[in-house]
């Protein structure tokens, strides 16, 4: 990813970024309003329950400068606009102002921490070895020792510069050649490179910022496995093990037999079968919800979702996947996770069917990007710039706020159980992640809902059109099941991806 310079012939925002650029406030601050917290208010008698679990990213802001004094007949000042203090004040202001605008637009959660200064090594170095998980330098001057003490390479760092957003800085003409190069034409600086640098777009410190929080909340993410970890195939069958490794993740395995003495005691307990069956009638009570299968399935779907809840405060975390959810669930619950998964998804948690953990990742990690519900599912065979995508658990606030209509069936290869038909909106931008069996080379794209069908497969179905080569997506996509958002995340997701060593292919 390149970072986004600002044309001198194109208007310029407050922010700094141009006026007509794709990555404009305006666009922003739309992504950010229909990623509203989504968690569910709880129901008067409802048990004290885990909320979703977000963690702000704290952001460090530095502005690095070097104060000149005049000399005769020789060079003494560098390039840069901050001459005086007066300069610097108002550079100070500047970037506050800025920052509180970019937060204001964030559409997750973001602690900016106090502007500091760094004139020195010295100072540099003791601002970089705070508590902070991202420093942004804003590099106006000052040498390359301090700005290099700034960089902790345990931690994420970013470089702004000015071009045309006000007093142009040094490094915005010496990032490359002498900061990341050394001076040489290999790169050289631990712990950033080009994809870290940004020029006069806040926009574009953003949509960084909002990969980064992403993946903070999917590093060591604990994660309840009923029935244990899996991976989809032969190529899937370590996955547990890079989930484990690369993403940090705290998987906690519930064997069947436990699961099924729970569901027993549920059904023994009156108050959890009348908050079950409460739970129930409110849902199928939306104006947006058709029961087409039996309603006792749909009432034994919430009993269970009470099981899977206790799961969740249990292990004091916010995710969770089911495993054997083809066959073995359904003889104990007398019905289908499909529901249960759906409607914890609308409740702000992660929930996915089959526990792949080739898959889960990349759901935690767009889950987190996009502040959204987010949709594992099938692909079938990408053709003439069509996809089509299903599965029998898609959640329905699939933008965060809004629940789309939807018919309740059965689960469609067993003919059994409850499971939603979501009916996504046509039209709706979404974006598509496709990790490959060893988390090396993903693929990424956006499209457009361009039908939303009722074909013989799982129930939610949507048909996606795209923009990109369809012999390209067929060559590279690799692994098997993929995650979908509303909206466009690709960029962020790639830029995450990326601090984990991981390719990403677009489309």
């Amino acid at each position: 990813m390149t970072a986004m310079n600002c044309a001198s012939c194109k208007p310029v925002s407050c922010c700094g970024c141009p006026a007509a650029s794709r990555r404009s406030f305006l666009k922003t601050a739309a992504l950010a309003a229909s990623a509203l917290p989504f968690t569910r208010l709880p129901v008067l008698g409802e048990p004290a329950r885990q909320q979703p679990i977000r963690t702000a990213l704290k952001v460090q802001p530095v502005l690095m400068y070097q104060m000149h004094q005049r000399r005769e007949a020789t060079s003494w000042r560098s390039w840069g606009g901050l001459h005086t203090e007066q300069d610097v004040a108002q550079e100070k202001a500047r970037i506050g102002r800025e920052l509180t605008e970019m937060k204001s637009h964030a559409g997750f959660a973001l602690d900016v921490l106090p502007l500091q200064t760094a004139e020195t090594t010295e100072q540099a170095a003791a601002i970089a070895g705070g508590g902070h998980d991202v420093l942004i330098q804003y590099a106006a001057s000052g040498g390359v020792k301090t700005l290099e003490a700034l960089t902790d390479a345990s931690k994420w760092n970013l470089m702004f510069l000015r071009h045309r957003s006000g007093p142009v800085y040094l490094w915005y003409e010496i990032a490359h050649p002498r900061f990341l190069r050394k001076t040489v034409d290999e790169f050289g600086q631990p712990g950033m490179t080009n994809a870290d640098v940004v020029v006069d777009s806040h926009a574009e410190v953003l949509l960084r910022l909002r990969g980064l929080y992403g993946l903070k909340n999917t590093l060591g993410k604990r994660i309840v496995a009923v029935g244990g970890p899996s991976g989809w195939g032969a190529g899937g069958k370590t996955a547990p093990d890079v989930a484990r490794d690369l993403w940090k993740l705290d998987i906690r395995t519930v064997g069947y037999p436990e699961l099924g003495e729970r569901i027993v005691r549920a059904r023994g307990n009156a108050a959890v079968v009348k908050r079950s069956a409460a739970a129930a009638e409110r849902f199928l009570n939306d104006k947006g919800v058709r029961l087409e299968t039996s309603r006792d399935f749909v009432v034994k779907a919430f009993l269970l979702t009470e099981v899977f809840r206790d799961l969740l405060d249990e292990a004091q975390t916010d995710a969770i996947t089911i495993n054997q959810c083809m066959g073995t669930i359904m003889g104990m619950s007398e019905t289908t996770a499909c529901l249960p998964l759906s409607v914890l998804n609308d409740d702000g948690y992660m929930a996915f069917c089959e526990s792949d953990f080739v898959v889960i990742p990349s759901g935690i990690l767009l889950h987190g990007i996009a502040n959204k519900p987010v949709f594992l599912n099938d692909p079938t065979h990408p053709h003439d710039g069509v996809v089509t995508l299903a599965h029998c658990t898609a959640p329905r606030k699939m933008d965060g706020v809004h629940s789309e209509p939807a018919r309740i069936l059965t689960h469609f290869e067993s003919d059994y159980g409850a499971a939603p038909k979501v009916e996504m909106r046509k039209a709706q931008k979404v974006t598509n992640l496709v990790p490959d069996f060893h988390c090396k080379k993903w693929v990424g794209f956006t499209g457009d809902i361009v039908d939303v069908p009722f074909l013989e497969i799982c129930r939610s179905q949507i048909d996606v059109g795209f923009q990109g080569d369809t012999e390209k997506l067929l060559g590279e996509m690799g692994g098997f099941h993929w995650m979908t958002s509303y909206g466009d995340y690709v960029l962020e997701s790639e830029y995450a991806l990326k601090k984990l060593g991981v390719d990403m292919v677009r489309i």
